[in-house]
């Protein structure tokens, strides 16, 4: 995608911002971003053939790329690197512009038309911030991590927007209380490591998970990190 077509996705999606609250990501919403923006009908079509539904991804991309930045202009060297997977959750939270557009984007990708593209936008949030944390996984784990920040990642969004406590420190605190969740899974897997039988039976379903692969990078736009798993 060049430059121009970039740029004309922007206006657009900037355009429909101000109708999302009222009319939701859908096919009023894009027809009246067209109008105020003076775009040929059919130049928008070729931007975002879907309309809306390209615009809600290509909002979502946006909240990702200033995570990104927020990442890479924060000094997060000293933070557990829990603590470091939090900031960035919360870097990517904070970055959302409008609480609404995202209400009704949560509902667009609950549809089952659209569902996959919601899921597949929520991996590639997990995988941005894995890849700028320096994640070094390429076997099973580089899936496993990915999954679970996605599931840590939708339910803190899922909680934010119903969230009306003072600066969200509600918000904040369920997501503490969910990576510390996933803190004791991942001590609970270093037990079982430890226990001379139950790492026996482990080591079969380990060893064949080791050799599975994470795909090739597939880069979307000028998101860093994000991966598609190869076609079958």
């Amino acid at each position: 995608m060049n430059t121009t077509t970039d740029d004309l996705k922007d206006r657009l999606l900037d355009a429909a911002l101000s109708h999302v609250p009222f009319d939701g990501w859908s096919e009023p919403t894009f027809r009246a971003a067209v109008t105020e923006t003076g775009t040929d009908p059919a130049l928008a079509r070729t931007v975002c053939p879907r309309g809306a539904v390209d615009l809600a991804l290509a909002y979502h991309e946006r909240g990702d790329k200033e995570m990104l930045r927020r990442i890479r202009t924060s000094n997060l060297a000293d933070l557990r690197f829990r603590d470091k997977i939090a900031t960035a959750i919360r870097f990517r939270i904070e970055a959302i512009s409008d609480k609404e557009a995202v209400r009704r984007g949560t509902a667009l990708f609950s549809l089952p038309l659209y569902a996959a593209d919601g899921a597949k936008a929520i991996w590639g949030t997990a995988d941005a911030i894995w890849d700028a944390l320096g994640d070094p996984s390429d076997d099973y784990n580089w899936y496993t991590k990915r999954a679970t920040l996605s599931g840590v990642y939708g339910a803190t969004v899922l909680y934010w927007l119903g969230d009306q406590s003072p600066d969200h420190r509600d918000t904040w605190a369920f997501l503490d209380r969910r990576i510390e969740d996933v803190m004791r899974i991942e001590k609970m897997k270093a037990k079982v490591n430890e226990n001379p039988v139950l790492s026996k039976l482990a080591a079969g379903p380990e060893w064949a998970l080791s050799h599975i692969k994470p795909p090739p990078k597939m880069p979307r736009g000028d998101l860093p990190g994000f991966r598609t798993r190869p076609q079958e």
